[in-house]
């Protein structure tokens, strides 16, 4: 049977071509440069992948960082060696394959909770929003996580809305990976099933379901828990790192502040002193920091990579399409929270909880990066609203049909 394109199909293709085009013309055009984070996660696998050592920035083995992103650039060395490729470059050329995957993804979601105009919406703004193109130059955590993350939040929504137990264990186990790549995901979980439970009032139930998903998630993690407790002899389900939640705790990230003598103190005393100094002795500026300042940081522009050479500017006007997203988020926001019991409100939910979490670390750009497909659909979906709306208003059906899922 002779299969027949819908204009929403040819759309849809003409979107992942420019998106294509944009994320491999950038990696083959430009010079790419590595990070600091790179350059010691490309010491950290070399010497795992020559001496069977896990350890970051140390010779002894350690848990400073989750294995997600380390084993798949071992994996990708491996790889590269075979087939005499430079591995930094082949890590980039697949970071590009899971951009164009997480584009899909992004349009599933936006249809299954918006339909058509919500889809093509999103993934159109997704094809060509910039740190979705430059992120895949840097050879950090952000693309593999978002990958992952978007694939949870797909399952997630498909195994609320069937109850299977089978979707509810796949995406715990994807949880479980996001985890393994960027641990304060671990909070995501429990707030998804808040929601549940918001939703149904049906405690028995949300909780059996929560238990798969967690059976799904502890699957995942439990090799490196084992490892954890077998070589550091600690029941260490993420990480150590302590280095983001103190440097968290200096209002503007003014580390020569003087507020706390550092001297002879581990980092999570000076973190903690300063806590106790700050909210009590200047809990003014303290406050401000730990609520508008971080999320100025956080959300007030958009992540630029780990730097290129020549600038590859993708569209005009990149900064305006950046705030308007965020922007027009927090409307969205209170759109989808007025219809709560709705699957959107999980993407609501999603974004509030991973925004709160972050306020207790050191706030950075690129952490924008993994939310940034969730405000998008978001975004997506209150221009879906907002036809259906002027389509029930003047009876203009197709219109209609286009905006529900």
């Amino acid at each position: 049977m002779q299969r027949k394109w819908t204009g929403a199909g040819i759309t849809l293709i003409l979107i992942f071509v420019v998106s294509a085009y944009l994320r491999f013309d950038f990696l083959s055009s430009a010079v790419h440069n590595n990070s600091h984070d790179t350059v010691n996660y490309d010491i950290m696998v070399r010497q795992l992948l020559e001496k069977g050592v896990y350890g970051y920035k140390s010779e002894e083995p350690n848990a400073q960082v989750s294995p997600g992103f380390p084993l798949f650039m071992a994996a990708s060395y491996l790889v590269a060696d075979l087939i005499n490729k430079d591995p930094m470059t082949l890590i980039r050329y697949m970071q590009a394959i899971f951009s164009l995957v997480t584009l899909w993804l992004i349009y599933r979601i936006a249809k299954k909770l918006g339909g058509d105009i919500a889809a093509l919406s999103a993934a159109a703004v997704a094809a060509v929003y910039p740190p979705f193109i430059w992120t895949n130059g840097a050879v950090l955590t952000e693309s593999l996580a978002t990958l992952l993350f978007m694939t949870y939040v797909y399952l997630q929504l498909l195994a609320f809305e069937k109850n299977n137990w089978k979707l509810t264990l796949s995406a715990g186990i994807m949880i479980g990976l996001t985890v393994l790549t960027r641990p304060e995901f671990l909070v995501v979980l429990p707030a998804s099933f808040a929601l549940h439970l918001f939703w149904h009032r049906k405690a028995k139930m949300t909780m059996k379901l929560m238990l798969i998903a967690g059976i799904g998630t502890g699957i995942v993690l439990s090799p490196w828990l084992i490892r954890n407790l077998v070589t550091l002899h600690e029941p260490i389900i993420t990480s150590t790192q302590v280095n983001p939640f103190a440097a968290g705790t200096y209002p503007n990230k003014n580390y020569d502040d003087g507020l706390v003598d550092r001297a002879g103190k581990t980092q999570m005393e000076v973190a903690k002193e300063r806590l106790r100094i700050g909210f009590t002795e200047h809990t003014g500026t303290y406050l401000k920091w730990y609520t508008i300042g971080k999320l100025q940081y956080i959300y007030g522009k958009m992540f630029g990579g780990s730097g290129h050479k020549p600038y590859y500017s993708v569209i005009p006007f990149k900064s305006y399409l950046h705030l308007a997203i965020v922007m027009l988020s927090i409307v969205s926001s209170v759109v989808l929270l007025r219809n709560w019991r709705k699957p959107a409100a999980l993407l609501v939910v999603l974004v509030l909880t991973i925004t709160v979490m972050r306020l207790a670390f050191v706030p950075e750009y690129r952490y924008n990066v993994i939310t940034m497909p969730l405000l998008i659909v978001m975004d997506s979906l209150l221009v879906a609203h907002m036809l259906g709306w002027i389509g029930r208003r003047f009876k203009w059906q197709h219109l209609i049909g286009r905006t529900a899922p």
